[in-house]
């Protein structure tokens, strides 16, 4: 009997355990976002944050948004010559990458260069007690390292997309007026009267909301790492992964609020 009830149990222990990370990964959200208002709010590390985490990110997620309109571009353009539609390859690049691979690809560029430096980060200080520090130096922890970063990522994400949009579609144009003679003039008047304001509205509250878990799943694995420089590399690790797989979980969730079945 016990040999058929063990898988049983470790299906039990293991929701146990997630229902238990996630309550105590969303007290910890709830704590770092209230600092936002009760404050003391530390203005300097926030513009640190930003500075790192937003201009920082910008070569990386330029080149990921150019090469991505650019191949977008002659994909679309391959398949929509099976059905004769190949006119609205404009419309298609356009609207894919402001309302999905934009926000998407810029969330996981950040995701792997930022989530896993918060965590080594705050990783490393929690090894060396210097968190431990802070509290007996009555400098609340989640107020000086977490509030600013998320803060910081979840202001610094949409800017990056926005510009991230703006550089795919110029891919996109760029291989579809030189490489497959498309009318540039009629490129863009086609992408300005098709795109809307609820799709670029749309990207940028994704991008926000994946900043927010970008930067929360960072700062969480950072302030768990235990033993030493093994715990931190672990810490990064799971950080990025953890990131990694909010961001495509949110992005449907979201997808399936925003566009209408």
């Amino acid at each position: 009997m016990n040999v058929f009830l063990s898988p049983f149990r470790s299906t039990g222990r293991l929701t146990l355990d997630a229902i238990g990370e996630i309550g105590r990964m969303t007290n910890f959200a709830i704590t770092s976002a209230s600092a936002w208002v009760t404050g003391p709010f530390y203005w300097r590390a926030f513009l640190g944050a930003f500075m790192r985490i937003g201009y920082a990110s910008l070569p990386v997620v330029g080149l990921t948004a150019i090469f991505t309109g650019a191949a977008l571009a002659l994909n679309i353009y391959d398949g929509s010559l099976r059905f004769n539609a190949e006119a609205f390859l404009p419309q298609i690049i356009s609207v894919s990458i402001v309302r999905e691979l934009g926000p998407v690809s810029a969330a996981l560029m950040v995701a792997g260069r930022a989530s896993s430096a918060m965590a080594a980060e705050i990783g490393a200080m929690r090894v060396s007690e210097q968190i431990d520090a802070m509290s007996t130096l009555s400098v609340n922890p989640h107020n000086y390292l977490a509030a600013p970063r998320i803060l910081a990522t979840t202001i610094a994400l949409p800017l990056l997309v926005l510009i991230a949009d703006i550089i795919g579609i110029y891919g996109g144009y760029l291989v579809a007026v030189y490489a497959l003679d498309f009318s540039g003039p009629l490129f863009v008047k086609n992408i300005s009267e098709f795109l809307t304001n609820f799709d670029i509205l749309t990207g940028l509250l994704k991008a926000a909301v994946f900043g927010f878990l970008i930067s929360l799943m960072g700062c969480y694995y950072g302030f768990k790492s235990r033993g030493g420089a093994g715990g931190v590399g672990s810490a990064t690790r799971t950080a990025v992964v953890a990131a990694a797989v909010s961001v495509l979980a949110a992005n449907y969730f979201l997808t399936s609020l925003f566009v209408p079945t």
